[in-house]
C-alpha cells in the first residue's frame, strides 16, 4: 500500500512539473505596402544629392515594414517564463530581407534575435532588437512613430543630416535597433516603468569599442503617457573598415507626452541629438506636435508637426507635415491613405516616407495609399 501511496504521489507531482513546463511556438508576420508618390526624389541621402524628379512606385512600409517572425515562450514554474524571438524585415517589392548594421548587408533576422526571461521582477532580453527608445518614441507621438510623417522619419532626419547613409542600420544618433543588446524592462509600479540597456561592443583591446548604453522611464495612466529617453554609444557608424576606438560620438536625449482624452489625441516632445566628441559635426534640435481623433473603433486621422535645427549651421532647418487616415476592414487588415510635405532649407533633407530619399534644400510632396494586414 505504501508503496502505491508513493508511486501516486510521485505521478501527480510529475504531472504538475509538466503543466508547469508547458511552452509554445507562434509564427506571426504583416505585410504592408502601397503606391506611393513623390515630387522630388534623390539616389541617396547625401547632402549634394541631385533632384531626380518626381517618382512613382510601389513602396512597402506605409505604416510599418513588412516582417514575418517565430517567437515562443516556456513555462519554467514561478510565475517564469524562457523565451524567445526570431524577426525579420522584407521589402514586398523585391522579397530582399532587411539591412544589418554591416552597409549593404541583409541579414535573416535584422529586427530580434532574442532569448530571455519575463516574470514576476521585470523582463530581461538578450541578443539584436529594437531600442527601448523607440517605444517611448511611438507611445508620446499621435502618429505612433510610422514610416510615413512621424517622429520616427524626423529622427532619421537628424541621422541623415549627421551623415547616415541609409545602407545599414547603425545611425549616427540614437538607434533603431542594437545588435548583442542586453535590455532589462522593469514591472510598470502605478504606472511608471524602467528600461536598461547595455550593449557590449566585443572589441579586443577597447572595453569602450562599440558600445551602447540607455536608459528609458515611461510613465502611463489616466490617458496619459510620458517619457524620458538617454541614449549613449560608441563608435556609432563608423566608416567600413575603419577601427572601433571606443570614441564617445552618439548621445540623444528625448523628453516626450501623448495625452488621449475620450477620442482625442495630442502629443508633443523634443529631442536633442548630438556626437559628444565633435559637437561640430552634429549637433541638432527635433521639435514635435501631433494632434489625432478616433471616429470610430474602426476608422481614426492623425497628423504631426516635425521641425528639426541644426545647432551648428543656421540655414540648416527642417519642417515637416504629415496627416493620415486608417481603416480596418476587419480586424487584422487596414486601408490607409497618407500625404505630407516637407520644407527643407540649406542641405537639411529630412524624409517624409522611410528609405524614400527626398532632395535636399527643397520643399517635397508625397502622398501613398496602401494595405497593411497581419496574419
Amino acid at each position: 500500500m505504501n508503496a502505491k501511496l508513493v508511486g501516486a504521489a510521485a505521478l501527480l507531482g510529475w504531472a504538475s512539473v509538466a503543466s508547469a513546463q508547458s511552452s509554445s511556438v507562434t509564427l506571426y508576420g504583416v505585410v504592408d505596402s502601397g503606391l506611393l508618390y513623390q515630387s522630388t526624389a534623390a539616389a541617396s541621402f547625401a547632402p549634394n544629392a541631385k533632384n531626380l524628379g518626381k517618382v512613382y512606385r510601389f513602396k512597402d512600409g506605409g505604416i510599418y515594414a513588412s516582417m514575418w517572425g517565430i517567437k515562443g515562450s516556456e513555462d519554467i514554474g514561478g510565475g517564469y517564463r524562457v523565451n524567445f524571438k526570431l524577426q525579420s524585415s522584407f521589402d514586398t517589392g523585391t522579397g530582399k530581407s532587411g539591412l544589418s548594421d554591416t552597409p549593404g548587408v541583409t541579414a535573416a533576422f535584422n529586427q530580434f534575435a532574442t532569448v530571455g526571461v519575463s516574470g514576476p521582477i521585470g523582463t530581461f532580453n538578450a541578443g539584436r532588437q529594437i531600442v527601448p527608445m523607440i517605444y517611448a518614441m511611438a507611445e508620446t507621438d499621435v502618429r505612433n512613430a510610422q514610416y510615413f510623417g512621424s517622429i520616427l522619419t524626423a529622427w532619421l532626419g537628424m541621422n541623415q543630416a549627421a551623415g547616415w547613409a541609409g545602407t545599414s542600420t547603425n545611425g549616427p544618433i540614437g538607434a533603431l535597433y542594437d545588435s548583442n543588446a542586453l535590455v532589462y524592462q522593469t514591472p510598470s509600479f502605478a504606472g511608471v516603468s524602467l528600461a536598461l540597456e547595455y550593449a557590449p561592443g566585443g572589441v579586443p583591446g577597447e572595453f569602450q569599442g562599440g558600445t551602447r548604453e540607455s536608459a528609458v522611464l515611461r510613465y502611463s495612466n489616466y490617458g496619459l503617457n510620458l517619457a524620458a529617453v538617454y541614449y549613449n554609444g560608441h563608435d556609432a557608424n563608423p566608416a567600413p573598415g575603419a577601427p572601433l576606438t571606443g570614441v564617445n560620438n552618439n548621445r540623444f536625449f528625448y523628453f516626450g507626452a501623448k495625452y488621449t482624452f475620450h477620442d482625442f489625441l495630442v502629443s508633443a516632445s523634443y529631442g536633442k541629438g548630438k556626437n559628444p566628441a565633435h559637437s561640430s559635426q552634429a549637433d541638432f534640435d527635433m521639435y514635435s506636435f501631433g494632434l489625432g481623433y478616433v471616429f470610430s473603433p474602426t476608422l481614426r486621422v492623425t497628423s504631426g508637426v516635425y521641425y528639426l535645427k541644426d545647432a551648428n549651421h543656421s540655414g540648416n532647418h527642417s519642417t515637416e507635415f504629415a496627416v493620415g487616415a486608417e481603416y480596418s476592414l476587419s480586424r487584422r487588415t487596414v486601408v490607409y491613405g497618407q500625404v505630407g510635405h516637407v520644407s527643407n532649407s540649406g542641405t537639411m533633407n529630412q524624409t517624409i516616407v522611410y528609405g524614400q530619399p527626398v532632395a535636399p534644400g527643397v520643399g517635397t510632396t508625397a502622398a501613398m495609399i496602401g494595405l497593411r494586414h497581419n496574419f
